[in-house]
């Protein structure tokens, strides 16, 4: 199995041109702002990256361009785990994995209808297993269409199987994370969560990093904080507070504000997305961004005593 390194894995957005194709020079352009930035890995084609708007040769070739675009010293894991027949899902997932992705991600609620038991999941997950040859899965409690949260017990029988390294957890409560982290403890599944306001205690009772939506703002200080919570506790818990507070701009027009922000960056793209009008960052909108980046900088030069 394919080891996946603690720390930072991004849920990468996808730039999109004016006339709505994928921008793959901005694509390159994140890319080399998350090597910058300090990331482990990257998530590829998640709910970030608009996946339910892309269609499979999309999903595909957007992959297969981050697995191929990212340095070496960086992971890629990917989803696209959006077909209706499992037949499709197979046949889509063996070619992202062929493509050379460290980890195939299912999303967690393609393995059962909401309402259905988790034993029906598990059969799910077993057939997609035996039928796609892979060394690694992960799994991704993605919101939409509904969320299905993973109960320790499933989770330590995944980890068990030995196919599955990967979580993206999303129950944004301590108190599950630490039964799911005591479930998988000693084996190589790592779980990663995608809230920021509980980050520094989850890494504390044995989370792996972070993989959410606000490493596309400030990738720098998830990964510093990553590295560093436990030889410097008091900075920790200091950079945890304002990575708490911060967090609240994702309740704003995301991904349209990350891509703003991006911009800012210096990473330039359009606005535009699939899923939401990019007119919904309307102007005063935007003054918030640029506010939001202005706190943001001073607050990185006063940490870093840059």
């Amino acid at each position: 199995m394919k080891t996946i390194a603690n720390g930072v894995w991004p849920v990468m957005i996808t730039p999109f041109t004016a006339d709505n194709k994928i921008d793959y020079d901005a694509v390159l352009r994140i890319i080399e702002w998350y090597d910058k930035e300090g990331v482990t890995g990257i998530f590829a084609v998640c709910q970030s990256s608009e996946m339910f708007f892309l269609d499979a040769k999309e999903r595909f070739e957007l992959a297969k361009f981050v697995i191929d675009n990212t340095p070496k010293h960086i992971g890629v894991v990917a989803s696209g785990h959006v077909a209706e027949r499992l037949e499709d899902q197979v046949r889509e997932a063996q070619a992202i994995v062929d493509a050379g992705a460290d980890s195939y991600v299912f999303i967690s609620n393609q393995f059962a209808r909401e309402g259905e038991s988790e034993d029906v999941a598990r059969k799910t997950i077993e057939y997609l297993v035996e039928h796609i040859e892979a060394d690694s899965f992960g799994v991704y409690e993605c919101p939409a269409p509904y969320k299905r949260l993973l109960s320790p017990e499933l989770l330590r029988w995944l980890a068990d199987s030995g196919k599955f390294s990967f979580l993206k957890d999303t129950c944004c409560d301590l108190g599950q994370l630490k039964a799911k982290c005591d479930a998988v403890k000693g084996t190589n599944l790592k779980i990663f969560n995608a809230n920021a306001a509980t980050l520094l205690e989850s890494l504390k009772m044995g989370c792996a990093g972070y993989s959410g939506v606000m490493a596309n703002f400030h990738t720098r200080l998830y990964a510093w904080l990553c590295d560093n919570y436990e030889k410097e506790p008091e900075r920790a818990q200091r950079l945890m507070d304002f990575l708490g507070a911060a967090s609240m701009v994702e309740c704003q027009v995301y991904p349209v504000n990350a891509k703003y922000h991006m911009n800012l960056m210096g990473v330039p793209m359009d606005l535009m997305t699939r899923t939401k009008p990019a007119e919904l960052l309307t102007g005063s909108k935007r003054l918030e961004i640029e506010q939001f980046y202005a706190v943001e900088q001073r607050f990185i030069k006063d940490f870093f005593g840059e």
